[in-house]
């Protein structure tokens, strides 16, 4: 019987496990309990790559060794059981991942991947690619609103793949492109793995969603450029789009107010005015959709401006002397601590056998004095009038704007600007298109995640609203009925309950590790390596990496995330950036094979005659720009901890 080369290599990944702990244990002069420490968390990825439930493995392996670990003793076995599955129990931040994949699986029914890919293929139709280029903006988008990878990848090879090999793509590209954009909801916020790690590292969940948003977006970006360079190099590979597909059909009462589809559309609808075939409604219903992006920099420009410009008044208090008189020619009370009334207020005390003050000639034998050689303080100066003694207001109210703010809406402007000035028939269809495909998703994710990088909700509060406005989208597409409800009732359920025994066997295993002293002994090696945190980081990536190979994100994650986290300190590295460059590294997990899920979710929705190795050989480009994204991070880290830093500084 044949092995297919990725059984060879599974096997393979297993036997050097074996081998390399055989090899530990059998050069220790004593076997400790650290040692079986180690020797369960081999077995552990053994029996993940065999096929065992990762879940159940964890916790089955975290019980028995505990078991050995206690002597013996089934009742505090089971109790560090209980214990650390009430651990899990009470992280509220896990009640997020419940409501954000349901979220998801909303939106995902509520159909709007396919208009929205249709659309953006439509606007990116001048572009070296852009059919690729479309599928990957589309993948970004549909990322932040879902954040499940199997969904995006599945639809995305429905809609996209079949469209690009019509159009001549490359199978091997076409394929990169697909697989490498759904799994950015690995990586963009709202994503489940980014709950995960904070829940486990303890880090929180706002500022890694803060943190990840640009790294995400930088990711994305490097995939679009490899796309069009290669376009542009390899035209065959990606050939453009022909006259015919780049046709925009207008409306009946539209060509009538064009001579042509690429005829400026502002100045058509004001001709159009005069025009009595064409309704005057039609015409003002129009002109409101072409004002929207104008009105829209306008209101976000201004609302904006006030809020960076503007300063918070400090206060200013000159201290006055108590008692000190007052012009009563002013007129104005005093608002100072001033003298208590002579009458039924508190007076000076007798001068016999009372406090009395004391003298300002020499003092007194036993009278305490100013040491030697002390000053005596300068006298205050008088006030120069009663008005500079009142409350002051801390200089100017105003600032100029930050650069990024002058830079951000610079852009923004010559976008709008650029917009109007090219604004055809045909372009205004394809923004109708948009409004009815992007924008809704985009004031969802906006809202959703505005709302927890700015404060004003947590991740939990957020997730329920998003997932409320995940029911409303899917209302107003008229997908919301029994059936859709039910599905996403039940997957929500599925992947939640995965999420959650994941944590209560991670909690279990990492106990037991922590109890038979492995942590310990990790932790003595790797610093016995005298390792820089440069060598550190290296180490850790790179071991990040090859994990990613056999196994996936979640047990990446819950085994291997509570063994590098207590190293952090030891090398001042910090647990957010650290959270950012596994987030960005993790992406290999689903790129790479043979365990690479992407992969096999394309190939169940791809024609027979596209196969599994040419899903792998268009992977390979991709994870190169994911090593490139990691090493620009790791270079510039306020990529990542920018954001973090100026909203919660």
């Amino acid at each position: 019987m044949k092995i297919r080369r990725e059984l060879w290599f599974g096997l393979t990944f297993m036997a050097l496990i074996v081998i390399g702990g055989a090899t530990v244990l059998l050069r220790a002069e004593t076997i400790t309990n650290g040692h079986l420490g180690l020797l369960m968390l081999s077995l552990v990825v053994v029996a993940i790559m065999l096929g065992f439930p990762t879940a159940f493995t964890l916790m089955g392996m975290g019980m028995l060794f505990t078991f050995l670990a206690y002597d013996r003793d089934w009742h505090r076995t089971l109790d560090l059981m209980v214990q650390s599955a009430y651990k899990t129990m009470a992280n509220d931040v896990l009640i997020a991942v419940p409501l954000f994949v349901f979220m998801g699986y909303l939106v995902e029914r509520a159909n709007l991947i396919e208009s929205l890919f249709k659309s953006l293929h439509l606007a990116l139709a001048r572009l070296p690619g852009a059919l690729a280029v479309a599928t990957l903006v589309t993948c970004t988008i549909f990322a932040t609103a879902t954040g499940i990878v199997g969904a995006v990848v599945t639809l995305m090879g429905l809609l996209a793949l079949p469209a690009m090999l019509r159009g001549g793509y490359s199978v091997p590209l076409a394929a990169g492109a697909i697989t490498a954009g759904g799994c950015l909801g690995i990586l963009l916020p709202p994503s489940v793995l980014l709950i995960v790690y904070g829940a486990t590292a303890g880090v929180s969940v706002v500022q890694l969603y803060a943190g990840a948003f640009f790294p995400g977006l930088m990711l994305s970006g490097l995939y679009v450029l490899y796309v069009i360079l290669i376009a542009k190099l390899k035209p065959q590979w990606a050939p453009p789009l022909s006259a015919a597909e780049r046709v925009v059909p207008l409306p009946p009462l539209t060509q009538r107010l064009a001579s042509s589809p690429t005829a400026h559309a502002l100045v058509g609808l004001l001709k159009g005015k005069r025009n009595g075939d064409v309704p005057f409604s039609h015409v003002l219903k129009q002109l409101g959709i072409v004002a929207l992006p104008a009105v829209i920099y306008a209101l976000l420009a201004l609302s904006s401006y006030k809020a960076v410009t503007t300063v918070e008044a400090e206060a200013r208090y000159d201290i006055e002397e108590i008692g000190a008189s007052r012009s009563s020619s002013s007129g104005g009370s005093s608002s100072g601590l001033q003298e208590p009334p002579a009458e039924g207020g508190l007076q000076e005390p007798p001068s016999e056998g009372g406090l009395q003050e004391p003298p300002s000639e020499e003092p007194a034998a036993g009278a305490v004095a100013e040491p030697p050689g002390a000053e005596a303080p300068p006298a205050a100066p008088a006030p120069a009038s009663t008005e500079t003694a009142q409350t002051a207001p801390a200089g100017a109210s105003t600032r100029p704007p930050p650069t990024w703010w002058v830079a951000t809406f610079s852009v923004l402007g010559a976008i709008t600007a650029l917009f109007y000035l090219f604004l055809s028939f045909a372009r205004l269809e394809i923004f109708k298109m948009l409004l009815a495909s992007f924008f809704p998703l985009l004031l969802l994710i906006l809202s959703v995640l505005g709302s927890i990088v700015l404060g004003l909700a947590t991740p939990t509060e957020a997730a329920a609203m998003g997932a409320l406005g995940g029911m409303l989208l899917a209302a107003a597409y008229r997908r919301l009925n029994f059936t859709v409800l039910k599905e996403s009732v039940f997957l929500t359920a599925k992947t939640s309950a995965m999420v959650c025994w994941l944590f209560v066997g991670s909690a279990i295993f990492s106990a037991a590790f922590a109890l038979l002293g492995g942590q310990a002994l990790v932790e003595e090696w790797v610093l016995g390596m005298n390792l820089t945190k440069v060598q550190f980081l290296l180490l850790s990536q790179v071991i990040i990496f090859l994990l990613g190979w056999p196994l996936e994100w979640t047990e990446i994650i819950v085994i291997f995330m509570p063994i590098f986290i207590p190293l952090l300190d030891n090398f001042g590295v910090d647990p957010l950036f650290f959270g950012l460059l596994v987030a960005l590294n993790l992406q290999t997990a689903f790129l790479s094979p043979p365990v690479a899920m992407a992969a096999f979710y394309l190939k169940g929705v791809s024609p027979p005659h596209v196969t599994l190795n040419q899903i792998f050989l268009g992977m390979l480009p991709f994870m190169g720009i994911q090593v490139l994204a990691i090493f620009l991070l790791y270079m510039w880290p306020q990529i990542g901890l920018w954001l973090p830093q100026l909203l919660y500084k």
